[in-house]
């Protein structure tokens, strides 16, 4: 295989040198720089060098790809997937692929199925579509070449961004966890767009207490979470914080707002004081968890609250749901596939125009505004009234429970897998 020889030499350098950049540059500098270097590599694929699926040339399986390792929603999301094949009951391994980010990988639940090899047939790659160019190049075509490859993607608008389409090039098809997310991709291609949900079990809490997070204890805590890596645009957690302000003013002390975040830079740190200045019963946490300790806050939190402006899914909304835990979120995308006004307190919202470019998120597309005003009435109602909370906690439970079962997603992954078998080749070709 030719590589591209510039953009490739300067992502063998960056490799080498990533602990440097990580702790040495602003953030936005480093997305501006790896956005070039991906762009360009974007241009250069060129999946005519792909040989393509041959059943025979593998032995049936499934290799997953990703960041399995992670400890990001992605990272979550990827095990999430492999607990779907767990339950399917296909032969499986798991290529561990750890991007130039300041992402930790430290997770290692699934380690024992890491092999660093792909030896079956079928790949699932659960790799974002903009750092697919660098995966191509950096694992190699050889790990693509006689497989089917089945891209897990997460999007989050309306519209699937034109700079990234060369990427739906190099598999034969795309799985999301959302049908609004693959109604976007649907859209841009032609090649099978199928929605396989996650695979949610009963997550483990430890025995953390509210003491191990430093919380008081007869507080009643609304938690926010956000990991500053990802575009505070999007996820919005200022709204959530504009919306405790206005259901509580700062003598209000029987309650209290956790924010936890997650790779904060002081400058982050430094807007949501300014916004809580006069509030003495706010609670930061800074410190990266594992998921054992994370699930044990969402599960110690009275409500979780969520204001984005759109999801590829809601995870973290999920996992609150299954833990019992209320959740206040924005009444628009993927979340609403698995919440409705039965079973959470869905915030109404203007959709507005983005009106410049956040990243990925290009200005003209459409997101949610969520109504402050209309989520400060449920952080009131969630606070006073003992009985809706209660009622919509175990009826999300229960919900969850049978939406999201690990058996469900895993006939789905069965099914399909079985399907790509019989035909033998990539459809739609």
């Amino acid at each position: 295989m030719k590589h591209f020889s510039i953009e490739a030499a300067v992502v063998n350098f960056s490799e080498k040198i990533r602990p440097v950049l990580v702790n040495a540059l602003p953030r936005s500098l480093l997305r501006q720089a790896k956005k070039r270097i991906t762009d360009s590599l974007m241009t250069k694929l060129n999946p005519n060098e792909i040989i393509p699926f041959s059943r025979n040339a593998h032995a049936d399986g499934v290799n997953l790809i990703g960041y399995i390792r992670g400890e990001i929603g992605l990272g979550q999301s990827c095990r999430l997937v492999a607990d779907g094949l767990q339950e399917s009951g296909l032969d499986f391994t798991v290529y561990n692929y750890e991007p130039v980010s300041s992402m930790r990988f430290n997770d290692h639940t699934w380690d024992h199925k890491i092999t660093g090899t792909a030896p079956y047939n079928i790949n699932i790659i659960h790799i974002n579509p903009y750092e697919f160019p660098l995966a191509y190049h950096r694992i190699g075509k050889a790990l693509w070449d006689s497989r089917y490859n089945i891209a897990f993607w997460l999007w989050e608008l309306e519209r699937f961004p034109g700079q990234w389409k060369n990427a739906l090039d190099l598999v034969d098809e795309i799985w999301t966890p959302s049908e609004f997310a693959s109604e976007s991709i649907r859209m841009a291609t032609g090649k099978p767009v199928l929605t396989i949900p996650y695979a949610l079990r009963n997550l483990d809490i430890g025995t953390y207490t509210s003491e191990d997070f430093g919380l008081p204890e007869g507080k009643f805590l609304f938690l926010c979470m956000y990991d500053c890596n990802s575009f505070i645009e999007r996820k919005n957690p200022m709204g959530a914080i504009r919306a405790f302000k206005q259901a509580f003013p700062a003598d209000v002390q029987d309650v209290g707002l956790v924010i936890k975040l997650n790779n904060p830079q002081q400058k982050d740190i430094q807007i949501i004081k300014k916004e809580l200045a006069g509030y003495t019963n706010v609670y930061y946490i800074d410190e990266i968890f594992d998921k054992a300790k994370t699930n044990a806050l969402i599960a110690i939190a009275d409500t979780f609250v969520t204001l984005h402006r759109s999801e590829g899914f809601g995870l973290v909304s999920a996992e609150a749901m299954l833990l019992g835990t209320p959740v206040i979120a924005t009444n628009w995308s993927s979340n609403t596939e698995f919440m409705n006004e039965k079973i959470a307190c869905m915030v109404g919202y203007e959709l507005i125009t983005i009106e410049k470019d956040y990243g990925p998120y290009e200005a003209g597309n459409r997101w949610a505004d969520a109504d402050v005003g209309h989520a400060a009435q449920f952080m009131r109602r969630l606070h006073e009234d003992d009985e809706f909370r209660l009622g919509i906690a175990e009826k999300a439970k229960a919900y969850i429970e049978e939406k999201l079962a690990p058996k469900r997603a895993g006939v789905l992954i069965k099914d399909r897998i079985s399907e790509i078998y019989r035909e033998g080749r990539p459809p739609n070709c």
